[in-house]
């Protein structure tokens, strides 16, 4: 697509495999209020982000969490993955295009450790943003339901009358950009150029119209060959020149300095990481080392991948590949050479558009690299030169790659030279395609402990995951591709087993324990009893992990504090209890509201309320009347134009002023069965005539229709009803705080503010006092609070409410779990004392530190 029109519609692929979401699920209010713009959340379940169209990387964060791409027309969409992720400060991250660089739909930007993501991050939940400066709109999204990468998720057109600015302009040619242009600078890459960076590098010039250069050493290679990047041997802090001539000379330089000057990987951690409880210590290079004198029958390595299994030994060897020298002529070779490089590039795109699931993502990343390495320029001209010497297809191409990784081994750096790896890979895909063979998977017994001297990427990916148990190699690092992969599948792996490892006979019993890097031969029956029987506890507790998240939740001293979801669908309702929700503590209905002309009638109310109740059965159902006005306009309804729409009519205001709206809402709410699971819960009261008038008609409504009356519920969301609390809830059954707008107000910072949205904490003193106060009035007149606001998605703050007197927490579902988990390992006087002593603070940043010290120290004393 070259341009967008406002009669052409672009659409955004899924970039993520996972679950859709509405943007009000996002634990963030910069996010949740579409304070950058509007869009989709996907809650992923795999490891890679892709490009949701073609367009342009205009911007990569620093910390590698977070990128920006304009597509044709000039909209921009920003992609950021989890929530306070830029605090993992880019560990976890691997960036796989480069700022600047066009990608096309599909095409892999970063990949980032799930699991390293689950545990220290505030939540998964990746939001994919329009960009709300930039004159675009979305016509339809994909919500609630699951998508693969490559799904449809959105349709954005041009907003009528939307201009565009000059960011959306090409960039004309800098005076005199066909003479050569150079600069030097230092490479801020922590690990230098390795691979990673030598890709994002050969990416960021791809498309510029320029002859560009990196020199260095002596050396002077092709800024668009990753190979002759990687083997300049650059390490952080050395200095290099970039060279370039033509008319994108001046954007190709600053596109390799941009990459350059950002750290492509997180700086080693300067403070000790905190680790979870059960959850494996990082590796460093303390850890990954042998035990240096280890027990007799057992071989000594290097942990590439933690875990233990036990199984059979299977010796696994490469396919040697004879290669002739001479060639016939040249015309010949070289057509042999491009065909087999069509057969791998072919089985290559396949393996890169594979289905997502445990492990793939990191094969596919690796398919996506070996594809750049197939058309690297420098090894194409070398084997090429060959081949016109009349050397033969086959001898020209392993010449040439075992050439590029004999350069790669003599690096002194271990991650260049382990990128060897994938030469020698590439190497034997393309000789084997030379002979109309494909690289074979070996049939393995249950279990298997494979050996091999190395193992390429390729053969790692053909092999039965079912059947593999785990992996010995006599050679390879910890940090190489094979690594990565069995890393991602959870596959047990040791590298370094030195030449011995080799004659093992096939068959042999092994215990391969890759949590202190031995792997042990032959052990005695007794040992492999033990062996097994830890391997079968390690995965009982992962199913009960799962599990737990269904049963109710208790703090460790047994009192019962409620998980509830907040939901907007049926297919959000069976996210929730999928997740372990034991309710739902918000509906939102304007989901039946919004993007109509006209009111859903009373039928069809009921039968979506009726649909979602049915889902949770036996659960209850909390169901909040329209919250619309202010920034959830209606179409239908002759709502005024006001300055400040967050003080204006919204909420149950609404309501009131159109009470024929609000009588069918409650109507439909009525007859939902069983009426007694249904709980109604009222936006935005600010005084208790608001309350009254509301409780007065339902109260008519039941008498004509007959059966008991739902509880009756307030929304604590504003300073006005948390002062007012006391007076509130002799008329009320029960309090819900929504602590987005009783942030909002209370610290008087507009909520679509992006400026202030650091400050907009609401773990803040002022907002957390008017919690306490609204508990204490309730608690006064035996009433129940819950919590519905982004506030109770937060896992770091589930303590801090509960502490404060709250007893039920409605969050997003994926973060369910992690709630019950945190509230399950504390007692209900620890949770006070944290509460008494935030309370105490005089900054949210204040609480925020306290809440990060307090949290293991709970978990402590909780065992």
């Amino acid at each position: 697509m070259s341009a967008v029109d406002a009669t052409t519609a672009l659409t955004l692929l899924a970039p993520l495999a996972g679950w859709s979401t509405p943007l009000e699920e996002v634990p963030d209010e910069v996010f949740a209020t579409r304070m950058l713009g509007d869009g989709v959340a996907i809650d992923p379940t795999a490891g890679t982000l892709y490009a949701p169209c073609d367009g342009e990387l205009v911007a990569v964060a620093p910390s590698h969490h977070a990128v920006t791409l304009r597509a044709a027309g000039g909209c921009e969409i920003l992609l950021h993955i989890g929530i306070d992720t830029v605090g993992l400060k880019g560990e976890g991250f691997q960036v796989h295009a480069a700022q600047g660089a066009r990608v096309r739909a599909g095409d892999a930007l970063l990949s980032f450790d799930l699991d390293l993501l689950a545990r220290r991050a505030k939540s998964l939940l990746t939001p994919v943003i329009i960009a709300a400066d930039r004159g675009f709109r979305i016509e339809r999204r994909t919500l609630s339901q699951s998508v693969a990468v490559g799904d449809f998720l959105m349709s954005v057109t041009p907003a009528v009358g939307a201009s565009r600015d000059a960011a959306t302009a090409p960039l004309a040619a800098p005076a005199g950009a066909s003479g050569m242009l150079a600069r030097r600078l230092p490479v801020a890459l922590v690990h230098g150029i390795h691979a990673r960076p030598a890709a994002l590098l050969a990416a960021a010039v791809r498309n510029a119209a320029a002859d560009v250069r990196v020199a260095a050493h002596g050396k002077e290679v092709n800024a668009r060959s990753t190979v002759a990047l990687m083997a300049l041997g650059v390490r952080h802090g050395e200095e290099v020149e970039i060279r370039a001539s033509g008319p994108d000379a001046a954007r190709a330089i600053e596109a390799l300095a941009a990459v350059l000057g950002t750290p492509g990987e997180a700086a080693p951690a300067q403070r000790a990481a905190r680790t979870a409880p059960g959850a494996a210590a990082p590796a460093s290079a303390a850890s990954l080392a042998p035990d240096p004198r280890p027990a007799d029958g057992t071989l000594p390595g290097v942990i590439a991948s933690r875990g233990l299994a036990v199984g059979p030994a299977v010796q696994l060897r490469r396919p040697e590949v004879a290669v002739l020298e001479r060639g016939e002529d040249a015309a010949s070779e070289q057509a042999a050479l491009e065909r087999a490089r069509g057969a791998v590039r072919s089985r290559l795109e396949r393996a890169s558009r594979a289905p997502a699931e445990a492990g793939a993502e990191a094969a596919r990343e690796i398919a996506a690299a070996h594809l750049e390495l197939l058309d690297d320029p420098e090894l194409l001209a070398g084997a090429r030169a060959l081949v016109s010497a009349g050397k033969s297809a086959g001898f020209a191409w392993r010449t040439t790659l075992q050439a590029a990784a004999d350069a790669l081994r003599q690096l002194s750096d271990a991650r260049q030279r382990e990128r060897a790896d994938d030469l020698q890979d590439l190497e034997t895909q393309v000789l084997l395609a030379l002979h109309g063979a494909a690289p074979a998977a070996q049939q393995l017994p249950p279990q298997a402990i494979l050996i091999a001297r190395e193992l390429l990427p390729s053969q790692l990916v053909a092999l039965d995951g079912e059947s593999l148990g785990g992996l010995a190699l006599a050679a390879g690092g910890a940090t190489s591709h094979v690594a990565i992969i069995a890393a991602a599948r959870g596959l047990p792996a040791l590298v370094a087993l030195g030449p011995e490892v080799l004659s093992v006979a096939d068959g042999t019993a092994l215990v391969l324990d890759a949590e202190r890097g031995a792997l042990e031969l032959a052990p005695s029956p007794a040992r492999l009893v033990a062996a097994r029987a830890e391997v079968a506890a390690i995965r009982a507790h992962r199913t009960e992990a799962q599990a737990a998240a269904q049963r109710e939740c208790r703090t460790a001293d047994g009192t019962r504090i409620e998980v509830f979801a907040n939901v907007g669908s049926v297919a959000e309702a069976r996210a929730a209890v999928a997740n372990g929700a034991e309710g739902c503590g918000l509906l939102r209905t304007e989901f039946l509201f919004l993007d109509r002309q006209t009111a859903p009638s009373e039928a069809e109310q009921m039968s979506a309320y009726q649909a979602i109740a049915d889902v949770l059965a036996p659960r209850p159902l909390t169901i909040r009347t329209l919250d619309a006005g202010g920034d959830k306009p209606i179409a239908y309804l002759p709502l005024p134009a006001e300055d400040n729409p967050a003080l204006g009519l919204r909420g149950v205001r609404t309501g009131l002023a159109y009470p024929e709206l609000l009588r069918s809402q409650l109507r439909a709410v009525l007859a939902v069965r069983p009426r007694e699971r249904c709980r109604v819960l009222l936006p935005m009261i600010t005084d208790v005539a608001e309350l009254e008038a509301v409780r007065g008609l339902l109260e008519r409504l039941r008498g004509e229709l007959g059966g008991g009356a739902p509880q009756l519920g307030v929304m604590i969301e504003t300073p006005a009803s948390a002062l007012i609390a006391a007076q509130l809830a002799p008329l009320a059954d029960f309090f819900s705080i929504g602590t987005n707008d009783l942030t909002q107000y209370t610290l008087a910072m507009d909520r679509g503010n992006p400026q202030l949205a650091p400050r907009l904490d609401a773990v803040h003193p002022a907002v957390l006092r008017l919690i306490a106060q609204t508990t204490e009035a309730a608690r006064a007149h035996g009433r129940f609070v819950g919590v519905c606001g982004g506030l109770a998605s937060d896992p770091a703050a589930a303590a801090l409410l509960v502490g404060l007197g709250v007893h039920e927490l409605s969050a997003v579902p994926a973060v369910i779990p992690q709630l019950k988990e945190r509230l399950g390992a504390v007692t209900l006087t620890a949770c006070r004392e944290l509460a008494a002593r935030s309370l105490r603070c005089d900054s949210a940043a204040a609480v925020r530190e306290l809440l990060a010290e307090a949290a293991p120290t709970a978990l402590e004393n909780a065992r």
